[in-house]
């Protein structure tokens, strides 16, 4: 497992509980005209208000006791009580659809959650992962994962059987080493988005995020059907409609993810002042790089857990397609 250098992240105590839900490994281009968008950020970049507040570590825990499907450790830090009247029970399943699931039988997703979210404070290690990576970079001791490289060419592959063309449209973790490879830097955006990027980007696999508290019902990982609307991240005043066919993450309202992970919609985009987040990382290539995924959902919560209350681990996939965070 790659460690950050400088983070020290994993011995910081007392900040934060963790639980892990094993869900175990399952054993021509299109025409969609866009322009190649190497300078987006992975899955977007804005910033604006989100704030609500995470649920005390015994509510946690009564939750994971009514389902039964996961462990979990008491925070030692107080939960701030609810300002808005939200239900802080509210709980967000993610599911794999049987059609993806079937299409992309090698399919494994982590969902990294940090409730009690800090934005607002140094995140030290965060900076640190960020600037060693463009260090490595500028000494010639690594490059980031390219389009020859078999973790980008799986979902190049993928790409193509939903009718995307990936060299138009490209996967987040792709357009993100493109950008770090040409302007030598990684965005700061800040300190969630820019810790999720440097694990994405280090470890060659495409990484997002939502605010929680912006999502209504739960959160599917499904084929469009055409009559969805997305409005992506930075235009609060567009309207797309994805294609039918193609794989979106989408909740009750709308579309969360266009192109499964290229690019993340505005209404659930994470900022300094989201405090209930769900992270994702990413492979359809689980059989090789399974434990690349693993390795990475351990180093960006090792990142989190410093600047929040609680985090867990969740993995979806074919064989075990639910999850409830």
């Amino acid at each position: 497992m790659i460690r950050w250098q400088g983070a020290g992240a994993r011995a910081a105590t007392g900040v934060g509980g963790v639980g892990v839900e094993g869900g175990g490994l399952s054993g021509g281009d299109g025409a969609l005209g866009a322009v190649d968008d190497d300078d987006h950020l992975a899955r977007g970049d804005t910033d604006g208000l989100g704030h609500l507040d995470a649920p005390t570590a015994a509510q946690q825990r009564r939750r994971l006791d009514r389902i039964g499907a996961w462990r979990t450790t008491d925070a030692t830090t107080p939960a701030r009580p609810h300002r808005n009247g939200t239900d802080p029970l509210a709980m967000t399943s993610f599911r794999i659809s049987p059609a993806v699931a079937d299409a992309f039988p090698d399919t494994l997703i982590a969902v990294v959650t940090a409730a009690g979210l800090r934005g607002g404070e140094p995140w030290p290690a965060t900076t640190a992962a960020l600037e060693d990576l463009e260090a490595r970079l500028a000494d010639g001791v690594w490059q980031p994962a390219d389009e020859s490289d078999p973790r980008i060419e799986a979902w190049h592959t993928a790409y193509r059987s939903f009718g995307t063309n990936p060299r138009r449209i490209r996967p987040s973790v792709d357009a993100l080493g493109r950008r770090l490879a040409k302007r030598g830097t990684l965005p700061r955006i800040n300190p969630a988005v820019d810790s999720y990027n440097a694990v994405s980007v280090r470890h060659g696999l495409p990484a997002g995020a939502f605010d929680l508290d912006h999502v209504t019902g739960d959160i599917g990982i499904r084929h469009a059907d055409g009559s969805e609307t997305f409005t992506p991240l930075g235009e609060p005043g567009t309207t797309e409609n994805p294609r039918p066919g193609e794989i979106v993450y989408a909740d009750a309202t709308d579309v969360l993810t266009r192109h499964w992970n290229h690019r993340d919609a505005h209404r659930t985009r994470v900022t300094e002042a989201s405090t209930r987040v769900a992270f994702v990382l990413e492979t359809v290539a689980a059989t090789r790089d399974g434990h690349l995924l693993k390795a990475a959902a351990e180093d960006l919560q090792a990142l989190l857990q410093p600047h929040c209350e609680q985090s867990t681990v969740h993995y979806l996939s074919p064989a075990h397609p639910d999850a409830t965070v």
